[in-house]
């Protein structure tokens, strides 16, 4: 028989509701928001036995007062939610340089992986289970796994923060241990090697600046002489005929102290297919085909760093 309130009594607005069915089937109805469109979000939950609709029902209660309830709405697949991400999240935010590493991980290892798992029933077991046999038997490094692995992790921070799923099982997976190489610098005499050589060539100025200030090749092809900010001193005795004819930055004995401003970076961007679907050029790669965009040279604007 259902189960009847007794008579001239009523639950509270909001109150989560156990009830039987003609079927003999327990069911449970927990409010536990507003929808996007203002109604209250009422989940609906239906089990064999009494105490099993009670503890499916106290626990999204406990979800609920925690603000970890899943969202309303159609669950995402892995692979749904990993190329919604990288093609519409990813992409607007981060650099074409990170965008590589990213789509790498997600069409080549991530989606053939785990990708027919709801993005709510991914278990960190999943992932340390792919991460095995990408080394294993797919023969890659550990740290392609550590790439696959930070991807992942940070597509699923996303889907947590958008209330997909309550928690990120990536936090939780262990990725394969990386070696770390050592990295040997030059040696005092290997880098007055290398300043000599590049001072003989043409643009070797590109090599002096990333020696000395360490800067990436992209930022040093980047450099304009508007990013650097000089002043000068003279350098000649004090009283002499050069300070009181020249200025500063005249001064064959001249000394100065500035800035360096990095604003942009030379990048190579990889060619994008533009054939239709429909109608495919037959070419592998984007930069054989006779449609091609989106790659080449490109001026990109880089962290803006100062270097005294």
């Amino acid at each position: 028989m259902p189960r009847k309130r007794a008579q001239g009594t009523r639950a509270p607005n909001g109150a989560s509701s156990i009830y039987q069915s003609k079927d003999g089937k327990w069911h449970g109805r927990v409010t536990v928001g507003v929808r996007d469109d203002g109604t209250p979000d009422r989940r609906h939950i239906e089990r064999k036995a009494e105490m099993e609709v009670i503890h499916a029902v106290r626990q999204l209660e406990r979800q609920r007062e925690t603000g970890r309830v899943r969202r309303a709405g159609r669950v995402w697949t892995v692979e749904q939610w990993l190329t919604h991400w990288v093609e519409n999240i990813a992409a607007a935010s981060v650099r074409p340089t990170t965008m590589v590493g990213y789509r790498a991980s997600v069409y080549k290892h991530l989606i053939p992986g785990v990708g027919a798992h709801r993005v709510d029933k991914l278990q960190p077991e999943h992932l340390e289970i792919l991460y095995g046999r990408m080394v294993s038997e797919k023969g890659l490094k550990p740290a392609t796994a550590h790439l696959a692995h930070r991807t992942v992790r940070v597509a699923l921070n996303e889907a947590v923060r958008r209330g997909h799923i309550t928690q990120n099982p990536a936090k939780v997976a262990k990725p394969p241990r990386v070696e770390e190489e050592e990295i040997v610098p030059f040696t005092v005499q290997e880098a007055q090697q290398l300043l000599t050589s590049a001072a003989t060539i043409r643009n070797g100025a590109r090599f002096i600046v990333a020696l000395t200030l360490g800067l990436r090749r992209g930022e040093a092809l980047g450099l304009r002489w508007p990013d650097i900010d000089v002043t000068w001193k003279h350098g000649c005795p004090k009283g002499g005929t050069c300070r009181r004819v020249r200025q500063a930055a005249e001064c064959p004995q001249r000394c100065g102290s500035g800035t360096l401003t990095v604003r942009r970076a030379i990048q190579q961007r990889g060619w994008k297919h533009g054939c239709p679907p429909d109608k495919p050029c037959g070419h592998k790669y984007g930069a054989q085909c006779p449609q091609r965009h989106s790659g080449g040279v490109v001026v990109a604007e880089a962290w803006c760093q100062v270097v005294s």
